[in-house]
């Protein structure tokens, strides 16, 4: 049994920010809960998560995270002053302490579990996740012998010249014996240039203590400022695209186009440039989405088109097009062989199959039937400067251009609103409904000048 221990009690000054740095995003979800979510794949008994600097925040973040405990340290001393917290926490546990690091976020869980096999395959008191890094400035060393039995672990700032030399570094992902660990926890000294306790003291007074390189380096990179937040979210992006176009969808310019790895999409897709793809959004087969649009927190159907569009927390059903320079938003539900077009704007509204929404409406609060035609410029009135109130439309019902209708209002099935109408009164089902003043002609008028 496993139990996993995250560090996130650190400020990260260096990120320049007054949001705790374990909780800023990294293509739709926060350093910590992409943390949380790899380690659930272990499947381990208990969750802690270390907090510090405003963990009430951290914490309340977490909130819809099942069966997550947190454990304070009111000073930041250091790593192996963090794991000195759990002693109370643990005692009497007899299995292993996975300990991971809240601004790791881009190990996969393959890795994980390719480290406790090892773990348990040699019964380490200690297995340490190592990596050979290019550029290794700003990591401990890790000194092994020719059987990744560790030797040394010296931090980056304590390394002489010669040590430096050395690329395998630590990458800061403990799998601990606790048992063994909860005795050493104590010896911990601060007796370096940090005045900090280091969770590597603690490897140094076990054994044995053995190191298991991840095979991608690009795993273990830390964040600790936002240059390294954008390499992470470039990383991030490649996974994702590559798993994409191997699965059957095209992208168009991968490197102009950006796809959370919350969304899901299904073969035969076909993204355009500058397309934005974000939360939890689903998109069905055959649809083609973009150039130019961004859809977030959305469900697409199949062979729907989407041109230089903005779609969120709305739905949109098979056969449906839109755009260009639509905008859904607020639960939207667009039926089957829907029409939505040049700048169209729809908010909390829902479309009956085969409804067409042409050009330059706006349409809040509505409820439409089936092959409803909404002619140019019609809007709903839906707020009287207090509230928002409903529009309701039958089955194939037509508005001339330009017309309003002032909510709440019901048109029954087979109405014509006729241009220009402004309808302030329920209207039964077929009916022609004429709302607006006569026109007046005056024969010989003009506009006076100041010559006259």
């Amino acid at each position: 049994m496993v139990a996993v221990a995250i560090l996130a009690a650190g400020r990260g000054t260096r990120m320049k920010s007054e949001l705790p740095k374990v909780l800023h995003s990294l293509g739709g979800r926060s350093l910590i809960e992409r943390i949380l979510q790899t380690a659930l794949e272990i499947e381990p008994i208990r969750q802690i998560v270390i907090v510090g600097y405003q963990g009430k925040q951290v914490e309340a973040a977490l909130q819809h995270i099942p069966n997550v405990e947190f454990v304070e340290q009111t000073q930041q001393l250091g790593t192996g002053h963090a794991v000195q917290q759990l002693l109370p926490h643990l005692e009497g546990f007899q299995g292993d302490l996975l300990v991971l690091n809240g601004d790791v976020p881009l190990l996969r869980p393959q890795t994980l579990k390719v480290l406790m096999e090892s773990h348990k395959k040699h019964q380490n008191a200690v297995s340490l996740l190592t990596a050979h890094l290019p550029n290794p400035k700003g990591y401990g060393r890790v000194f092994c012998n020719d059987r990744n039995i560790i030797q040394q672990i010296v931090e980056d700032r304590d390394c002489s010249a010669a040590q430096k030399q050395n690329h395998r570094i630590n990458a800061g992902i403990y799998c601990f014996n606790w048992p063994q660990l909860a005795k050493v926890l104590p010896q911990l000294q601060a007796n370096n240039d940090q005045k900090e306790y280091y969770l590597t003291d603690a490897c140094n007074l076990m054994q044995p203590v053995m190191a298991v390189d991840v095979e991608d380096y690009q795993e273990i990179l830390g964040i600790n400022d936002r240059k390294q937040l954008a390499t992470a979210y470039d990383i991030l992006q490649g996974r994702v695209k590559e798993r994409w176009m191997a699965a059957g969808v095209t992208l168009i310019d991968p490197n102009s186009i950006t796809i959370d790895d919350t969304v899901q999409l299904s073969t035969d897709i076909i993204i355009e440039p500058q397309t934005h793809l974000r939360g939890n959004t689903a998109i069905g087969s055959g649809s083609r989405i973009g150039p130019g649009s961004l859809i977030e927190n959305s469900q697409i159907g199949e062979n729907v088109t989407v041109v230089y569009s903005v779609i969120t927390d709305s739905t949109v059903q098979a056969e449906t097009k839109i755009g260009p320079y639509s905008h859904l938003r607020g639960n939207v539900n667009a039926g089957k062989n829907c029409r939505i077009g040049n700048f169209v704007e729809l908010k909390n509204t829902t479309l009956g199959d085969r409804t067409n929404v042409a050009h330059l409406s706006y349409l809040g609060d509505a409820t439409l039937g089936e092959r409803v035609n909404i002619g140019a410029g019609t809007i709903t009135a839906n707020y009287d400067g207090v509230k928002k109130h409903q529009t309701k439309i039958g089955d194939r019902t037509k508005t001339g251009s330009n017309s309003v209708l002032v909510a709440p209002v019901k048109l029954g099935s087979d109405v014509t609103v006729a241009a220009g109408s402004t309808v302030t009164e329920d209207v039964p089902d077929d009916s022609l409904v004429i709302a607006r003043s006569p026109q007046v002609v005056k024969p010989g008028w003009r506009l006076k000048t100041s010559e006259d």
